[in-house]
């Protein structure tokens, strides 16, 4: 299914959207800030990034929980008096973390509270995801909706981060993660509180039965294998290029890649949005991921040459698959789990890629140390090509929605 630009135009002018797309917008700025920007105010406090790494960690394990938790709720219950009061409590929490944190806790302490401060992060992204089911019916402006959101967020990305290393130069270090609390907690309430959200309720049977959830559905299985085959090609890339950059004597250099990196991807998607190909989804999935995991895999090959400006061309090439990847995992979940569930699998799509990413960031850093920074390459490539292979083998199971109730009766509207 192509999707023109005019497609994007009409679906973030949706009657009823605007207010939470621009609350949305407002609450996922600060995704790629937040950790980041403790990250660096726990380093300029204790003066180590081993203990800044060990509480950047914690954050990412508890969002990795809160968002499957969280999503799981909306279903069941609305997403917006869940999110209200998630938003109360990442106030509260993050508020302790910093606190915490200027008063030299141990750093077992922080890690505990930085957990406590992910896991109470607002699944936005999931709730923002769901909002187009419920807006729009199936077709391309439906997709539009769902690739806004994997570009917006690529967006998000690039800036949320310079923004929390412009901030950490503040008289004051905790100033940009204080900037990125406020901002999420305000984007949150404004989405929950916006009259279109309000109106969307959950079901009581939303999920399933089982205690698996979505995942009791094989074709959600595959597709967080396929997020999670994305998540370690992308964290050994994340460990691969700076790693290259400083061994050619400009460490800085790796964020500018980075940043590049989210440009091309979100500049691939667009022009993948009017084209995709394979055109059948249970297809894209594996052929995306495949063709995404040989193209870093070659940038070992570049990076073994010690060219700065070869790996940067391979990596930009491999920047043009990031968006349709993320974008086809979203539309995957219409077809995979059964409606009402969506915001529960998304957050199952979200902790499948940051499992990946912490797995690839980890073995590529093993590698690298001990054969070197194109090495990092390789060990992402071939972990994507095998996870490509086994959804590949599970494809099928990506063809069909299962058989579960809706979250709302047949004939009601999703949204009164």
């Amino acid at each position: 299914m192509s999707v023109t630009l005019a497609d994007y135009r009409a679906a973030v002018r949706t009657p009823g959207a605007a207010l939470p797309v621009a609350g949305s917008a407002l609450g996922r700025l600060p995704i790629a800030m937040y950790g980041l920007a403790v990250l660096l105010y726990v380093q300029r406090t204790t003066g180590s990034f081993a203990s800044a790494g060990l509480v950047s960690a914690g954050i990412l394990i508890g969002v990795s929980l809160g968002a499957v938790g969280q999503g799981r709720i909306m279903d069941r219950r609305g997403p917006s008096r869940v999110l209200l009061v998630v938003a109360a409590l990442f106030g509260a929490t993050s508020a302790l973390l910093l606190v915490l944190i200027a008063a030299g806790r141990p750093v077992g302490v922080l890690v505990a509270a930085g957990a406590l401060s992910g896991a109470t992060m607002p699944a936005l992204p999931g709730a923002s995801r769901s909002l187009w089911t419920a807006l729009l019916p199936p077709g391309p402006r439906r997709e539009a909706g769902y690739g806004y959101e994997a570009i917006s967020l690529e967006v998000f990305f690039i800036l949320g981060p310079a923004v929390a290393a412009f901030l950490v130069a503040a008289p004051w270090p905790a100033t940009g993660a204080v900037a990125a609390v406020a901002a999420m907690v305000v984007g949150t309430v404004v989405f929950a509180c916006s009259p279109v959200v309000r109106t969307v309720r959950g079901g009581p049977r939303a999920g399933g039965r089982s205690f698996l959830g979505v995942l009791a559905s094989p074709g959600m299985r595959v597709l967080a294998i396929a997020s999670l085959g994305f998540g370690v090609v992308v964290g050994s890339v994340e460990v691969g290029v700076p790693a290259v950059t400083a061994a050619a004597g400009s460490a800085a250099l790796g964020g500018v890649l980075l940043s590049a990196w989210s440009v091309t991807s979100v500049l691939g998607g667009l022009g993948y949005a009017a084209r995709p190909w394979p055109r059948t989804l249970h297809l894209r999935l594996p052929v995306l991921l495949l063709g995404f995991a040989l193209v870093v895999g070659a940038m070992a090959a570049a990076a073994a040459t010690g060219s700065v400006l070869a790996t940067g061309l391979v990596m930009l090439l491999a920047g043009v698959l990031i968006t349709p990847q993320t974008t086809a995992h979203s539309v995957a979940i219409d077809t995979v789990v059964a409606e009402g569930t969506g915001t529960e699998a998304f957050g199952w799509v979200v902790t499948a890629a940051t499992v990946g990413i912490a797995a690839g960031q980890s073995s590529a850093g093993v590698v690298v140390e001990v054969v070197g920074p194109h090495a990092a390459f390789l060990v992402g490539g071939a972990g994507g090509v095998l996870l490509a292979a086994v959804v590949w083998l599970g494809r099928g199971a990506v063809r069909t929605r299962p058989a579960e109730v809706s979250a709302l009766p047949a004939d009601s509207p999703a949204v009164p």
